[in-house]
């Protein structure tokens, strides 16, 4: 297990993503997909109150209504570490302190619970003052709608002032964030983001944790075709570098006798602030290999070596 940030919030080094849930795993999939994480030792799920506005027929809400239904039925709210998002929704758009407001109450009547464990600021609102954005989500921690506050898609200089702000204001400051980042997309966090998620000890939570699928390995020149609705953006990393990734991806799980999605999993867990990487499961088949990465150790030259390829 491994602890999130600050927090007293202590996860498999899993984060099963929700975007899939009620989009392309119905209910029933999605059930099982949970059922199964749940009887491996996860209790991580990341969801969003935008999942899944963009697939045709769908307003928004639909992931956090199969999980709701899931954790009624269930009865096992408790032993859930839930995060949901504000921010990208129609209707609920930007970090204002009357949208983030009504958003949790929106969320929570779907989730059918009274809190979630980690409340997100989906993006960095530059329309709404930032005192304004941190003040809001500490009252909803204040009211014990959400215990923990996070940020998904902040520069480093804006995720600085947020956490100043909140130690200005005297309100609970973000404990977590939730960055793009994998083995094929380093930039945007390695560097000063890096540095400062470290530095003020929040627990890096990645999203695209496999590249849309290209770190599955499922995607290459002259292989089968995939039907996903991800392998348009996977083709995208089939480049000299990307062919050289899968290289050293396929040599070292060869040696561990598991999966490329297993090691590239395993290779972002331990990078400088990384907690819990960001995975979905359209199915029950698709979840060994996400559980193998969250237990799967390396070597420090099995590291360097996906590290030199990537670079």
């Amino acid at each position: 297990m491994t602890r999130i940030g600050t927090t007293d919030l202590d996860v498999l080094p899993l984060n099963l993503g929700g975007n899939v849930f009620g989009w392309t795993a119905d209910e029933a999939a999605s059930t099982a997909v949970l059922d199964a994480f749940v009887a491996e030792g996860g209790s991580f799920v990341d969801t969003a109150d935008v999942y899944s506005q963009w697939a045709p027929g769908h307003a928004g809400g639909e992931s956090e209504e199969v999980l709701g239904r899931w954790m009624a039925s269930r009865g096992n709210r408790a032993d859930v570490v839930l995060a949901t998002k504000v921010g990208k929704l129609d209707g609920y758009l930007g970090t204002s302190r009357a949208t983030v407001r009504g958003a949790i109450e929106q969320s929570l009547k779907r989730l059918q619970t009274d809190y979630v464990d980690l409340y997100y600021a989906h993006m960095d609102d530059q329309d709404t003052p930032l005192e304004e954005t941190v003040a809001a989500l500490g009252e909803v921690v204040r009211e014990g709608k959400a215990r923990y506050v996070a940020a998904s898609n902040f520069s480093t200089e804006r995720l600085a002032e947020a956490l100043r702000i909140a130690d200005e204001l005297g309100v609970p400051r973000f404990v977590a964030l939730q960055p793009h980042y994998n083995l094929v997309h380093r930039d945007e966090y390695e560097g000063p983001l890096q540095e400062l998620a470290v530095r003020e000890g929040l627990g890096v939570l990645p999203y695209s944790s496999l590249a849309s699928g290209f770190l599955t390995g499922k995607y290459r020149e002259g292989g089968p075709a995939v039907d996903s609705p991800r392998a348009g953006s996977a083709g995208r990393y089939l480049d000299d570098r990307g062919r050289r990734v899968l290289g050293v991806l396929d040599e070292v799980a060869a040696a561990h006798g598991t999966s490329v999605t297993a090691v590239s999993l395993a290779w972002l867990r331990v990078q400088p602030g990384v907690v819990a990487p960001i995975a979905s499961a359209r199915t029950v088949e698709q979840l060994p290999d996400l559980l193998a990465g969250a237990r799967l150790e390396l070597t420090a030259e099995e590291i360097g070596a996906l590290s030199a390829a990537s670079a």
